[in-house]
Order: structure tokens, then C-alpha cells, then sequence
């Protein structure tokens, strides 16, 4: 059953603004569509000023983004949003706090990654993240109560990897793919058969690399298409199979 062309998606962005951009494009590209009036009705918030994440997280500061996650997400619904989206990782830190006073669904980033990758038959994936994501545990535990041992990066590596993303990405610098590359392939050697892109900062990253990657922002974007009722197209095989599964469960 087709869902109404009345689906909204609002997408509670700007965390950083980067993502937010190749979410929206991620999910123009992979709808199937003729024309215009077949994408999806989309509603962005990027609210770059939203206090920083990690920061929060690891006691560094005391400004708390869920009191603006939740300001902005009760515009996205005013305005018509009926399917919220938050295209990064750390933020998923408040999603209880979020959903709990939002009536409307919101997607889960770390939780839809992990099902998928349980629908893959992955057993020891690793996690390549924020600082505060791995803090936090979200995909740690997410992990346990599906049946996977989720490795974290050795303190250099997330050390690096914060500096991939906070000194260049976020500074709109060239991001340093070799070190990149180093860290993936020091994780495998060390027994991940599958490395989880989980922070979509680093999605701007690792597109196009032959290592064995599943991106959490192209996830969040195939479940995003399918809960507006719409088809995906150009992904993975596998991701547009589990869309699909998400798209009737939503019928």
C-alpha cells in the first residue's frame, strides 16, 4: 500500500552542515523517481549553532543540545514533518529524550544500521565514530542485543579519527583518506569483518573506497525513502532489500 504524497520528512541537520548536504543528496539520487513530484516532500532544519555534541558528552561543556535538537524538531513537525531523520550519529545520544516528547517517529540511525547489519550476517563489526559516539555506547549495545561484538578503535586511531573530523572535515579541509585508509585496515587485521561509517562526517570520507564499509548515512537515507513510502534505487543491493523490508512494514 502506497503511503499519502502528504508524507513529510523533516530532518534535523546542520550537525555539521556538510552531512546534512550529502544526506539530502543521498536521498534525491536513490528515490525512484520520473519527475518532480515523485521525490519526497522534505523539510531541513540546519541549525549549525546547535551546541556541540561530543563536547556534551564527554563533560567538556555544559551547553546541552537537546534543549535546540527538541526546539527544532517541534518546528519540523508545526511545519508539517511527519517522519523525523537526524543525519548524525552523536546526536543519537538524545534520541529517548527527543522521542519522548515528539509524536512523531523518529528514525534511529545506530538502531537501523545494526538491523542491517544483522541482516547481513555480520558478526564483528567496528565502529568508526566520534569520540563521544563511542563514549556514549549506543552501537556497543545496539550490537550486544543483536548478537555482535563491536570493536572501538585503539586510542590513536580515535584520536585520529577526531582529528579527521573536527581539524578538517569540519574546517572544510581535505580530509586525509590514507590515514583513513590506516585505521580501516588496522581494524580488519585485527578482526572487524565489517567497519561501520558512524559518523556522517566521515561519510564525506569514505565514499568510493574498496574496503568493506557500510556507510550509517546511506542506511538512515534508504529508511528514510522507504518510511515516505517511496522505492530507492542505486544502492547496494542488500540496503535496497532491507528498505524494502522497512517500506511494507510501514504499509
Amino acid at each position: 500500500m502506497e503511503h499519502s504524497h502528504d508524507e513529510v520528512l523533516g530532518v534535523l541537520g546542520g550537525l555539521g552542515p556538510q552531512s546534512t548536504v550529502l544526506f539530502y543528496d543521498l536521498l534525491t539520487r536513490h528515490t525512484e523517481a520520473q519527475k518532480d513530484s515523485e521525490h519526497l516532500n522534505i523539510v531541513i532544519s540546519s541549525h549549525a549553532t546547535t551546541p556541540d555534541r561530543t563536547a556534551y558528552i564527554l563533560g567538556q561543556s555544559r551547553e546541552n543540545p537537546l534543549d535546540t535538537m527538541l526546539e527544532d524538531a517541534r518546528k519540523l513537525v508545526a511545519y508539517g514533518a511527519t517522519v523525523l531523520a537526524i543525519p548524525c550519529n552523536t546526536a543519537h545520544y538524545f534520541y529517548h529524550g527527543l522521542q519522548q516528547q515528539i509524536d512523531i517517529p523518529i528514525l534511529n540511525i545506530i538502531e537501523q544500521t545494526v538491523l542491517f547489519l544483522k541482516e547481513c550476517k555480520y558478526k564483528n563489526p567496528g565502529i568508526l565514530g566520534t569520540t563521544g559516539t563511542v563514549k556514549a555506547g549506543g552501537y556497543q549495545q545496539m550490537c550486544q542485543s543483536a548478537g555482535m561484538r563491536c570493536h572501538v578503535p585503539d586510542e590513536k586511531s580515535q584520536e585520529s579519527l577526531m582529528h579527521i573530523i573536527y581539524d578538517q572535515v569540519k574546517r572544510g579541509e581535505e580530509p586525509d583518506e590514507v590515514l583513513f585508509r590506516d585505521i580501516c585496515r588496522a581494524m580488519i587485521a585485527d578482526g572487524c569483518d565489517v567497519l561501520i561509517v558512524g559518523c556522517t562526517e566521515l561519510s564525506l570520507v569514505a565514499k568510493d573506497m574498496t574496503l568493506p564499509l557500510v556507510d550509517s548515512l546511506d542506511v538512515l537515507a534508504a529508511v528514510s525513502i522507504a518510511a515516505c513510502g517511496k522505492t530507492t534505487r542505486g544502492f547496494d543491493p542488500a540496503l535496497t532489500a532491507f528498505a524494502g523490508k522497512v517500506r511494507h512494514d510501514r504499509s
